[in-house]
Parts: structure tokens; sequence; C-alpha cells
């Protein structure tokens, strides 16, 4: 196991699967519960030169209408969705609604497990001749900061994360949630279990508080929030099945005949 630069950033090379294991569930045990219960949200990429960025921002790219498009988005879904669609009175249970059901927006997922986001970073087989990677974000450290209102609301709610409901009474919507901070912030908060998928992603979302800010440029700035662990190419094939064997498999992560079908396809298709 070695720490190696990657361009402005550190990256921590990883040898076996065991090294693998060791690094992202470091740090995970909590002297005041006396338990492991890890501080970290991770995200896994089949392609270490992928970095986490949101979708709005993949569809537009950063720039000064980012803003007018989200807004347009969020409003045109709102107007042409069926009338069984699903619906909510909370600005940020519609917007995990529009993420959820593929929206770009400025939300960004994350999980609370380290294999999901493994899975997630050896389930494209065409990349397995790239190295991967799993950014473990500590959310404590990215916590401190946040506006003194949202750090008040989270301490007295004696909660790790946010949920819709708590987002909802400090920040109704993201004029509010915009106007909050001089300088910009990422806040994480548990979505509402909707569906069966989020809750087997054990999923967690992140929201910036300028839609122009990339979320990872913002952590490279904040080394003490995260690590980058390389999952590289010839590791890639042995976490693939032992995943498979836990039980970590598209058919799981996206119940239904979608994900059985994902799944199938990729534990037949010839190596």
């Amino acid at each position: 196991m070695e720490r190696v630069k990657g361009g402005d950033m550190d990256e921590i090379q990883v040898g076996s699967w065991n090294e693998l294991q060791d690094r992202l569930f470091e740090d995970s045990w909590d002297q005041k519960y006396q338990k492991h219960i890890s501080p970290y949200v991770f995200r896994g990429l089949n392609d270490k030169d992928h970095d986490p960025s949101t979708t709005l921002i993949r569809l537009c790219h950063s720039g000064s209408n980012l803003d007018k498009v989200e807004r347009a988005l969020i409003r045109n879904f709102h107007k042409y969705s069926p009338p069984d669609a699903p619906r909510s009175e909370s600005f940020w249970h519609l917007l995990v609604i529009c993420r959820h059901h593929g929206l770009p927006t400025r939300l960004l997922d994350w999980t609370y497990s380290p294999f999901v986001a493994m899975h997630f970073a050896t389930a494209d087989t065409d990349k397995f001749n790239k190295d991967g990677a799993i950014w473990a974000v500590n959310f404590k450290e990215a916590h401190k900061y946040l506006p003194q209102k949202l750090k008040k609301r989270i301490s007295e709610s004696k909660a790790w994360l946010f949920t819709v409901e708590m987002f909802s009474e400090s920040l109704k919507d993201l004029d509010k949630f915009d106007r909050s901070k001089k300088s910009p912030f990422i806040l994480f908060f548990e979505p509402p279990a909707i569906d069966e998928r989020i809750v087997n992603q054990f999923a967690v979302f992140s929201v910036v508080s300028n839609v122009n800010v990339v979320p990872h440029e913002w952590l490279v700035k904040r080394p003490v929030t995260y690590r980058k662990i390389i999952t590289p190419a010839q590791l890639k094939k042995e976490i693939r099945e032992k995943l498979d064997q836990s039980n970590i498999t598209e058919r799981v992560l996206y119940p239904g005949l979608d994900g059985l079908c994902t799944w199938l396809k990729r534990h037949y298709e010839p190596r």
C-alpha cells in the first residue's frame, strides 16, 4: 500500500483485497460510542480519471447559465410529469425524485457502504484494463464548513447527517440555500426511502451551495475531507468476483427485471 501523487491530489494505491478493506474501513472506530461506525461516505468510479461531478455539470459544464438550466429542468419535470408520478410539497424531496429518475441535478450520489462503492468501481467489465477509484469523504469534516444555522440544526437533532425534513425546515428552496453562505459548502443528507434501490444501495446524496462548484474540486482544496483510493486494473477481477460471491450485484442494488438482466449479462459475458 502506498500514497502516490495523482495530478493535484494524493492517491492511495492498494495492492490487494485485504489492503483495500483496510483503507476503506480505516478510521471507522468511534471512541465515544465504542463501536465501528465510520464518518465516511463512498463513491466508486470505474475509471480513476473520472472525478465526482454532478450530472448537471456533465450536461452543461460549469457556466454562468447553469442555474437557469437547473431551474428550467426542475420546472418542466414538475410540469410534464404524468398525474400518477410521485409528488411532494417539499422541494428537496422533489429534487431527490428528479435525480432518482435520471434528471440532471446538482445532487451527487454516494453510499454508506464501501462494498456498494466497490461494486460501482468494478461494474463495467469493459474497463477492467483501467484503474478505478473509490472516493471516501469524511462528512463530519465537510460539515465543518456549513453555515452556523445548519451546524446548529444538525447538532440539535443529534444526527450525523441531515434528512430531507431537517433540510427543508432550515432552507426551503434553492434560492435560500444558495444565499445561506458566501463561500460554497457541501451538505450530505439521507434521501427518503422512496424505493428499494435507495434502500439497497445505502444511498446518501450531497448538494453544493453553488451549482457551478465541482464537488471534487471543492474536496481537493480541503484535503482533510477526503481520500482517493485507487483500485488497480490487475485487482478489479478479484474484487468483482468476491463482490459477486458476497451478493453485491446489480440484482440486489437494482431490484427488478432490469437489475436482474444486467447482472445476468455481466455474469455470462465471455472474458
